[in-house]
């Protein structure tokens, strides 16, 4: 009889937590995510209760992973490419209005001196009148929340309290959100509310909404109007107020990046180089690595054990301290590598700050990097080539290269080819050298946009996003679009090559 309530009872719990998830995650302003999380919970209970899809129940939890890690944030920010998102333009436009309408002015009237004092685990405030010299007490305040709330001041004179000393300027600056949310009753029936971090005086909303969505400036009289094209609010003249909302643009981010001359210059050549380096990276890795790779098969080679460890240790230190030791190394005045060169030649090359030098330091670096996985598995390819093929080669007395070039690479360049593409993706989104190594430099000169003669498309599209002045996290999210895609098309290219090629050879 349990067993027969189990299921149903677990399947209905899963349910109201799915649904108290995405009701959560709604409740933040994270729309799509919450519509993510709704169609999978209800996939889910569609598989895990239905007979006829008993066999997709082993790889949903996969395919959930992939529509939650992958998907989601591929569409996000695709969506995001087509809005101004910017650090002008974070908030929506709901929260860009609540913003104004929490605006206030000091009015007309009495301005209190305001000290916060300690009263155990909560806070007292005390106000004094400089006209009267009287005193009033609010509180006891737990000041943990910024909540708008409403207390009653009481005369100081008559109070059985003794405050403590007034808290220091650091912990006033703590408690200053908690405490401009703070309105004060005054006995004679007047409001008060935080003007400074020592006063308390009458203030009024500085904006009130009018009938037809306006901003009504009550200090002034101007009004201000919500632009759904610019995402800011305007003043009749034009005058774009802070904060900004976001809107979308449609493929104005897209349009900029090859219309707009102070973006498509540096992208075309950053661009170049991302694929230049790519490729050039995958060729001395894969080249280097399967030299090393055939050298260690030759049967007549001693301490073959000793070379592979030795070879293979570049891999299995982690990567970021790699790149860190071989920054010091070209470092030029005091890296080893600049020693020896001055040493023998005389010379002291500027490793960092000329653009081609920089770029022979990376792909030096790069391939150090990732030989030693392209080196293990051609040897594992090679191994997995017949004996038999080499021994009728010596019988027709053919030599080593011939041997190479004949059979060895045909045979694992047809296995190698995913690794060879996957690598080539995986190397035009190579952030963590190009950050840690150059990060990006030398710049270039004749660029309003920080950009780099070493940057790579991904590392541009982060300096755009994060260290141009404005933060253009919409534009950037529009990069990071163009550069899937153009990974995609360029991968897509040279499998079809390879099998155009294979086919040939058939």
């Amino acid at each position: 009889m349990l067993d027969r309530w189990l299921g149903p009872a677990l399947l209905a719990a899963v349910v109201l937590g799915s649904l108290y998830l995405v009701t959560v995650v709604y409740a933040t302003g994270e729309v799509l995510l919450a519509g993510t999380l709704l169609v999978i919970s209800a996939l889910a209970v569609w598989i895990y209760s239905a007979r006829a899809t008993y066999a997709y129940r082993y790889l949903f939890p996969g395919i959930a992973a992939a529509l939650i890690f992958v998907v989601f944030p591929m569409v996000y920010t695709i969506a995001i490419g087509f809005t101004n998102y910017s650090s002008r333009n974070l908030l929506e436009q709901p929260r860009a209005e609540a913003y104004f309408l929490t605006e206030t002015y000091q009015a007309e009237g009495t301005a209190y001196e305001f000290s916060l004092h300690a009263d155990g685990a909560e806070f007292r405030g005390r106000l004094l009148n400089p006209d009267t010299s009287k005193a009033l007490l609010i509180g006891p305040l737990a000041l943990a929340s910024d909540k708008a709330l409403e207390v009653v001041a009481a005369p100081e004179e008559g109070a059985a309290v003794t405050l403590a000393e007034p808290v220091p300027l650091k912990e006033l600056i703590a408690r200053q959100k908690a405490l401009k949310a703070i309105t004060v009753v005054l006995p004679d029936g007047g409001r008060v509310r935080m003007a400074s971090l020592r006063e308390f005086a009458p203030v009024q909303p500085l904006w009130v909404k009018q009938a037809d969505g306006s901003l009504k400036n009550q200090e002034n009289g101007s009004v201000i109007r919500a632009n759904l094209e610019s995402g800011f609010y305007e003043t009749a003249a034009g005058e774009r107020l802070q904060p900004g909302f976001q809107v979308g643009i449609g493929w104005d981010n897209y349009a900029r990046i090859f219309s707009d001359q102070r973006f498509r210059e540096p992208f075309l050549r950053i661009f170049v180089w991302t694929v230049v380096f790519s490729a050039l990276t995958v060729l001395f890795a894969t080249s280097l690595g399967m030299l090393l790779a055939v050298i260690l098969n030759w049967d007549a080679l001693g301490f073959k054990g000793v070379y592979r460890i030795l070879l293979f240790l570049p891999y299995a230190v982690p990567g970021f301290i790699s790149i860190l030791v071989f920054k010091g190394l070209f470092n030029q005045n005091v890296g080893e590598i600049n020693l020896i060169l001055s040493g023998l030649f005389g010379i002291k090359p500027t490793w960092f700050s000329d653009p081609l030098l920089a770029k022979v330091m990376l792909l030096i670096v790069n391939t150090w990097l990732g030989f030693p996985y392209m080196m293990v598995i051609c040897m594992g390819l090679i191994k997995a080539i017949p004996a038999d093929l080499y021994e009728a080669s010596a019988v027709a007395g053919a030599g080593p290269l011939t041997n190479f070039w004949s059979i060895t690479l045909p045979l694992i360049l047809k296995p190698l080819t995913p690794l060879l593409i996957s690598s080539f993706a995986f190397n035009f989104n190579n952030f963590v050298l190009i950050s840690l190594l150059t990060n990006g430099r030398p710049d270039f000169i004749d660029t309003t946009v920080p950009a780099g003669t070493t940057d790579l498309l991904v590392s541009y599209t982060y300096r755009i996003a994060f260290q141009d002045s404005g933060q253009q996290y919409g534009l950037a999210a529009a990069i990071s679009t163009v550069i899937f895609l153009m990974v995609a098309a360029v991968s897509l290219v040279q499998m079809r090559f390879t099998k155009v090629v294979e086919d040939d050879k058939r």
